[in-house]
């Protein structure tokens, strides 16, 4: 069988010029689109009960998306958490209101409660552009454009990822784990978080039961000496009280038994594949991943040209260039 047809030089030198290019200007052409952004405002509408509409009290609840005072004109992004609200400006700060119960607004603990609602710049986070920032219950997060992320707030399940028993941050603080990583993108579950890196790994932490950071937690799983629904000890004759004793009693007993792995580790079940997006539900995970695999020894411009090339249905141009 004759082999293919060596591809054109000029082709070839354009090609690997176009995906060759450095992560620093690749970067710099991000911050560039950003710095040149329109002004845009935030709106937000539903309950109002912790501040997370940023709407000033005694307003409860809005019915129609109302617009959120007290921010820069030019806002690149926003972040919802369940009771805490985040938003990033164009020029790389982040901005937080809502619910600071843990801390999660970056302010501390002495931050008057009648000004949760107002939103505010988080300090801390000075030397950092940040260009996303992610929000579960109680914990806030931003990414970096040099890749870092940054973490604050208050979570005993391990979701902030800052190490073996590290349950609270008052000011953002980095994630050495993943330093080396360059991250683009994190989700919260209910007590355990993915991060997604630009090379497609995935990295997971926080509350492992049932499986929802994978094999990594399947060691820490400790049953309980009984279950927890079983009613055994209840008779017929057991008022709602006693039941609903017996229940938080289970339930705290569950909590001395929380399986927690403390930094972010990688998900190895996913090594070999290369994930596009993550998302974390309340006690499962998700991940895109690409139905095609290549070695991660191969060259970032290489993997890039062939994620290209496979999207316009022109895998034999990659074809020539990796064997040519």
């Amino acid at each position: 069988m004759p082999s293919p047809p060596r591809t054109p030089s000029l082709l070839r030198r354009l090609l690997l010029r176009a995906f060759s290019l450095p992560n620093s200007t690749a970067r710099s052409y991000s911050a560039a689109s950003k710095a040149s952004l329109p002004a845009a405002s935030v709106w937000s509408f539903g309950d109002n009960s912790n501040g997370a509409l940023g709407l000033p009290f005694p307003l409860a609840d809005a019915y129609e998306p109302t617009k959120v005072p007290s921010l820069p004109s030019r806002i690149a992004g926003v972040a919802a958490g369940h009771y805490h609200s985040l938003a990033v400006t164009a020029d790389g700060e982040v901005w937080a209101w809502g619910r600071n119960e843990e801390g999660q607004l970056g302010r501390g603990a002495a931050a008057p409660r009648d000004t949760w609602s107002k939103p505010e710049r988080v300090t801390g986070l000075d030397h950092v552009r940040v260009q996303a920032a992610f929000a579960s219950g109680v914990v806030s997060a931003a990414v970096g454009d040099d890749g870092s992320l940054w973490v604050w707030g208050r979570s005993k399940r391990g979701q902030l990822g800052l190490g073996e028993g590290v349950i609270e941050a008052a000011r953002p603080s980095k994630v050495e784990a993943l330093a080396g990583h360059e991250i683009i993108k994190v989700s919260f579950g209910w007590g355990h978080a993915l991060a997604q890196s630009k090379d497609g790994k995935v990295f997971g932490w926080g509350y492992s039961e049932d499986g929802r950071l994978g094999e990594m937690g399947k060691m820490l799983d400790k049953p309980l000496s009984q279950p927890l629904n079983s009613h055994k000890a209840l008779d017929n004759s057991a008022s709602l009280l006693d039941i609903v004793e017996k229940q938080v009693a289970e339930k705290l007993e569950k909590e001395k038994n929380m399986p927690i792995i403390w930094e972010p580790c990688i998900v190895q079940e996913l090594s070999a594949l290369r994930v596009f997006d993550v998302a974390c539900g309340l006690d499962h995970s998700l991940v895109l991943c690409s139905e095609y695999s290549f070695p991660r020894s191969l060259s970032t411009s290489f993997r890039y040209l062939y994620q290209f090339c496979t999207q316009i249905r022109l895998q034999t141009i990659a074809v020539y260039l990796l064997y040519t």
